[in-house]
């Protein structure tokens, strides 16, 4: 099988992996302890979380604090709803901002969703039109999981400064995988998308920024924000891949640029969906014109790949975000997604490619 869904998830690396092992802990060893117990074991496991907390802190700005949870979505819920004033965000955000909208309004707090450019961008103007003094926060990601396109965090940031309001960014597909230096009050991340496990992530909060309130209570771990009790192993995998990621990032980025241009010249014919330029070259958004993707999905099994988001997949629905950048309901469903990074060779993407193109041609386009 060929893998190209990496804005889904990304496999495991070695490190990580091996990290884990260890505070799995048998009967027999002494790396189970519960991190939050003061005897010699849980002294142990704490360490270990806490060497895990300063790698995954490498990757973002300096001098803020890093808070554990058990993804990006729960991260950007703690901020969304945690967070006095208004909000503002952009029609392309993950659901895991857009279905907020309920509970924020349920606060008496009003959720504004924003158009974006034809291109897939943030836009600030019309960020700059709808902000007021009664805005206290504004969302907006890194980059899109759906398009790859690129956000113009520093104009985002600029504007909310100006009025006063805080700014959460969802970094999900930046982190590690790009340098991530937004000026923000908060950044959400999830260890799965950059080679480490599922079930854990963590929430960036600025060094001049107030810690939103807590959602989950019972201890008062996490600085009593996110109580409950830590994996140390989830914790040593993220920050074994966290450092895997720092260690090797400018190499990482020159191998998905090569990459992409591989893929772009083997998918030759088909349009690209979103911003040319500013855009992330690990996600290769396309169309043709009539494909019946579901019909394309099963002629290619063995290559794995997305036909949007797999937090909407089977909803039957076109992309919200392809529908925000203006393309029709067929236009959206003809669309596929491929995503590649640090483990996916050249020859995966030209096998991958020469399958999917036959196929394309099969239903005689």
């Amino acid at each position: 099988m060929i893998y190209l869904d990496y804005q889904a998830t990304t496999p495991l690396a070695p490190e990580a992996r091996e990290a884990m092992l260890r505070w799995l802990g048998g009967p027999d060893s002494d790396t189970f302890g519960n991190p939050h117990s003061p005897h010699r074991m849980g002294r142990m496991a704490a360490a270990a979380v806490e060497t895990a907390r300063e790698r995954v802190g490498a990757l973002l700005p300096p001098g803020g604090k890093v808070i554990f949870t058990s993804g990006a979505t729960e991260a950007i819920n703690m901020v969304l709803q945690g967070t006095p004033g208004d909000v503002i965000t952009f029609a392309t955000e993950h659901a895991a901002v857009l279905d907020c909208a309920r509970a924020v309004a349920a606060q008496g707090r009003r959720f504004t969703v924003l158009p974006v450019m034809p291109d897939g961008r943030a836009d600030v103007d019309a960020l700059k039109a709808a902000i007021t003094s009664q805005t206290g926060l504004v969302a907006v990601m890194a980059i899109n999981n759906e398009i790859g396109v690129r956000n113009p965090l520093s104009q985002v940031v600029a504007c909310a400064r100006q009025m006063g309001a805080r700014v959460l960014v969802d970094a999900v597909q930046a982190y590690a995988r790009v340098p991530v230096e937004a000026a923000a009050d908060y950044i959400a991340i999830s260890a799965h998308k950059c080679h480490g496990p599922k079930g854990i992530g963590a929430l960036w909060i600025g060094p001049d920024s107030r810690p939103p309130l807590a959602l989950v209570h019972g201890g008062g771990q996490e600085a009593s924000l996110r109580s409950g009790t830590l994996s140390p192993a989830l914790c040593a995998g993220f920050g074994a891949a966290a450092q895997v990621a720092e260690e090797g990032l400018a190499e990482q980025m020159f191998h998905v640029e090569h990459l992409w241009n591989v893929a772009r010249a083997a998918f030759a014919g088909w349009e690209l969906n979103g911003s040319v330029i500013d855009r992330w070259h690990g996600n290769l958004n396309i169309r043709r014109d009539g494909l019946d993707v579901g019909r394309l999905m099963s002629d290619c099994r063995n290559v794995m790949f997305s036909a949007g988001s797999a937090c909407a997949s089977g909803s039957g629905r076109p992309s919200h975000v392809l529908k925000a950048i203006g393309l029709t309901d067929l236009e959206a469903k003809s669309s596929i997604r491929l995503g590649f990074g640090r483990y996916t060779s050249v020859a995966d993407i030209e096998t991958a490619a020469a399958m999917i193109n036959a196929a394309v041609k099969e239903q005689g386009l």
